[in-house]
């Protein structure tokens, strides 16, 4: 528990003297809400029963007896006791109103920034932690477990703070009023702390039995929204209620089962309570009866005995969320653990002259790119070297040169390695052995951020924000002014179809560019990449949902600009590929095909077979299409 507190409490880093502020208030909260029993135990005993004082009173009654100014005038003017119970009452008010205030504070500050370090976290850790991670866990942890923190936070560390000052100063208070009425006082208290301690050990497994479940319940709903329209383009509303029913029902019963123990522990604890309260009033009676102890006396330890107990059965309460909280740090904790993407990876073995030429100067500004690339015997595995999946990898030797300006066409079977070669061009991920070099430089050792920056890519599955589409051409250069713009979406041909929507370029388009046709979104994305100007442009499959017609146009646009930056096409639709200056072809992430579209098409290979597959399929549509 001691190492739970340690992180709390490096959490508060930056806040602690919000804490300290209402730590202070406490005090003083403390202090009024102990007068206000005093002032009635004094005015019943010595204002009312006309007790005299003598060497037995306590001292505290007697002082305050002084400080309102006798026992003759509290007599004479007996309407001062209520009245400075009401000021004391409203003093201890205000002051709890502001330590609340300044706790609620601290613990928004803190969770403010828990928010923003997990989202940066999130944002810069490395590709195959993503590949692995739940979308709806992720969000889950960055939602309701933080705001599982910062309730405790706010609430109660205060508490602790609380039953710690009660423990501290209630001791020796009451047992300068009545050392043996203290005694029956504390006789159940004891018992109820140590109830509350074990009731968390018992139940702190729980609440992370019920955050799991919340989790996974969170992912089948995040999964399900995202996924929307195929689930009723294939009627599935059943099943998906079906599969949505068990994560629903686990989560049920494990909350259930929480509340129930929590039911115990409030049901018990509220017997142990009324039986104190009942023991201190039964034993006080019979000492009255008995001339050991003054009425003034009994109602000053049946008001304290009031407000310590409902500390002393927050305990448990505190201590129950302190276990959730933990389960929520823990959750927390483990995202922030991971190592993020390194700025720059070890470079893998290459030879000793493509090691010295490859190795970039960290202390000299690196220039623009070129567009000069060079791999060498490139071998990559998704499932890790060591991994018994990795026999075979995702690229196998691969080796070729791209020189500035010019466009490569890449072709090959699903999961032949195209896509794998642009991700590991972009470092998402590292290469297991071989080389990548821009202009003459190891890409392991450039550090990502410079390569991204120099790299336009338009990839399978295009991504679209919910902002404007001003926003989204925007992405890659922020300061871009309108002509710009306006140039690039008509290089990829949507131009006039943006212009035909009601706002133009202040089209707000809905969540990941659903409001737009998957041609529109790939179009939009071709014109986000070719308004970046980079040096680098990557083209994956990019125009798989645009029509033949369109097509042609967008690619007579990059033909324009040919010369302005290397290309690389990735595509299955051969028109696609006929204009590049060269075109090698993947298997198995091997080359085995290289050469121009003339060279290719007219020698056997899969390259000509594929040719010939399009073109008859092509032709046959034609005719098909031809009026009778």
């Amino acid at each position: 528990m001691f190492s739970q507190f340690q992180v709390i409490w490096s959490l508060m880093r930056g806040f602690r003297l919000r804490y300290g502020c209402a730590l202070g208030c406490l005090v003083i909260v403390t202090v009024l809400n102990y007068g206000v029993p005093l002032v009635g135990s004094a005015a019943i005993d010595y204002a009312v029963a006309h007790k005299s004082l003598d060497a037995t009173t306590p001292s505290l009654i007697a002082g305050l007896l002084r400080l309102l100014g006798g026992a003759d005038f509290l007599r004479a003017h007996l309407w001062l006791a209520p009245l400075a119970m009401v000021i004391l009452a409203a003093a201890a008010g205000l002051f709890s109103y502001l330590k609340g205030w300044q706790a609620s504070l601290a613990s928004d500050g803190i969770a403010r920034r828990l928010k923003d370090d997990l989202y940066d976290h999130l944002n810069h850790l490395p590709a195959r932690y993503h590949d692995k991670a739940d979308t709806g866990d992720l969000v889950q942890r960055c939602t309701s477990d933080v705001e599982t923190v910062r309730q405790f936070l706010a609430a109660q560390v205060m508490e602790i703070g609380n039953a710690l000052l009660l423990a501290a100063t209630a001791l020796p208070l009451l047992l300068s009023l009545s050392g043996p009425m203290t005694l029956v006082s504390f006789a159940l208290i004891g018992p109820l702390t140590i109830y509350g301690y074990i009731y968390f050990r018992q139940v702190s497994h729980v609440f992370k039995e019920v955050a799991e479940a919340e989790g996974a319940l969170t992912a089948v709903i995040q999964e399900n929204l995202t996924g929307i329209r195929v689930v009723r383009a294939f009627a599935r509303q059943e099943f998906e209620r079906a599969k949505f029913a068990t994560p629903n029902a686990r989560y049920r019963d494990r909350s259930l089962q929480l509340m129930r123990l929590m039911a115990w522990y409030w049901s018990i604890s509220d017997v142990v309570a009324l039986g104190q309260l009942g023991l201190t009033l039964i034993v006080g009676a019979q000492w009255i009866a008995e001339g050991k102890l003054t009425v003034g006396m009994l109602f000053a330890f049946l008001s304290y005995l009031g407000i310590m107990l409902w500390p002393v059965r927050q305990m448990g309460r505190i201590l129950t969320d302190l276990g959730k909280t933990s389960v929520a740090l823990v959750r927390i904790r483990e995202i922030l653990s991971v190592a993020r993407e390194s700025v720059a990876a070890p470079i893998p073995a290459v030879s000793k002259a493509e090691g010295r030429a490859g190795r970039a100067d960290p202390a000299q500004p690196l220039p623009p790119l070129t567009g000069r690339l060079a791999v060498r015997d490139l071998h990559f595995h998704h499932a890790g070297p060591e991994s018994a999946e990795a026999s075979r990898g995702a690229l196998n030797g691969l080796s070729f040169d791209v020189q500035p300006g010019e466009t490569l066409a890449i072709l090959g079977p699903s999961g032949a390695g195209k896509s794998t070669l642009m991700h590991l061009l972009l470092r998402l991920y590292d290469y297991t052995s071989g080389s990548i070099q821009f202009d003459g430089r190891e890409l392991s050792a450039l550090p990502r951020a410079w390569v991204r920056a120099q790299i336009g890519v338009v990839m399978q599955e295009p991504f679209l924000f919910s902002k404007t589409l001003r926003d989204n051409l925007r992405l890659g250069r922020g300061d871009a002014p309108d002509h710009e713009i306006e140039a690039a979406a008509r290089a990829a041909v949507i131009h006039d179809t943006i212009l035909g929507f009601a706002e133009g370029y202040a089209t707000l388009i809905g969540e990941r560019g659903i409001t737009l046709s998957g041609g529109q979104r790939q179009r939009v994305a071709i014109a986000r990449a070719v308004l970046k100007r980079p040096p680098l442009l990557i083209l994956d499959d990019a125009m798989s949902a645009i029509d033949a017609e369109t097509e042609s146009m967008i690619l007579s646009a990059l033909q324009e600009r040919r010369g302005r930056a290397t290309t690389l096409v990735i595509a299955h639709r051969l028109s696609t590929l006929a204009h590049a200056d060269r075109v090698i072809v993947l298997d198995h992430g091997r080359i085995i095909q290289t050469g121009t579209h003339t060279e290719l098409s007219s020698q056997e290979g899969l390259y000509r077979r594929l040719w010939e597959i399009q073109t008859s399929v092509e032709s046959d549509l034609k005719n098909e299409l031809k009026p009778a």
